[in-house]
């Protein structure tokens, strides 16, 4: 990537800042080091972001620009807001995966407004949710309750999915961190070593057991009961 400071950009300098997450962490992201990811002087960075706290709100914006621009996203519920809501979700999780030393950053930045809730954490994103349900019958209580409860799954399962995989110790800069880095009961071998077994047995035992991925299968599992709870409300659209 050149880094000749005529050919810098807003977009270059927040592709090589996310880059930078995405290889080593979060505790590694300064304008120096992006700098020299680019081949230029740091002070040559502020003409494009004024502070590594606005650079992080940009790398934020980059991801959701990403999710936005997924093509399997589709707000036109054609096949019915259950496959609005599906599509959306495994987008996000794609995302998330793809980006977890930065996903805790969609998280924990500040939204565009109080109300406004990530990951779906804009208004362009809040209105296009709501203008998909209520199309395809939703009332005004039953979308935002939609809105309420699918937020809190996708946070609830990505940030401890990302906690696990990123395996990186800068991301306790995050202030979810410590609320999300809990292990599974399918704790790695290496685990053992540090659970007491005479206080707690049976966690050591299950600390024995190789890990198991089933990430995507409990993603899968809570979001078809997800959607049969939002269906059950009294403001959900049909079903069909």
């Amino acid at each position: 990537m050149s880094g000749r400071p005529g050919r810098l950009s807003r977009e270059l300098v927040v592709k090589a800042a996310l880059e930078l997450i995405d290889t080593e962490g979060l505790g590694a992201l300064s304008m120096r080091r992006v700098g020299q990811a680019l081949d230029v002087e740091a002070m040559s960075l502020y003409r494009y972001v004024t502070s590594r706290e606005a650079l992080l709100d940009a790398v934020v914006e980059s991801i959701m620009d990403e999710l936005w621009a997924d093509p399997e996203v589709q707000f036109q519920p054609e096949d019915g807001w259950q496959d609005c809501l599906t599509r959306l979700a495994h987008a996000v999780r794609r995302h998330a995966v793809a980006h977890p030393r930065a996903f805790p950053l969609v998280a924990t930045r500040p939204p565009e407004a109080p109300f406004v809730r990530p990951p779906l954490r804009s208004q362009r994103w809040l209105d296009a949710f709501l203008t998909a349900l209520r199309s395809r019958g939703f009332t005004d209580e039953g979308a935002l309750y939609a809105y309420r409860a699918y937020t809190s799954f996708l946070l609830g399962h990505l940030l401890l999915e990302v906690a696990h995989s990123a395996e990186d110790p800068a991301v306790t800069d995050a202030p979810l961190h410590d609320a999300v880095a809990v292990k599974d009961p399918g704790l790695p071998i290496e685990a053992a070593a540090h659970v007491d077994a005479a206080d707690h047995p049976l966690v050591a035992e299950f600390a024995t057991r190789p890990a198991e991925d089933h990430a995507e299968q409990e993603f899968t599992g809570g979001l078809y009961d997800l959607l049969a709870r939002l269906a059950a409300h009294p403001g959900a659209g049909p079903t069909t």
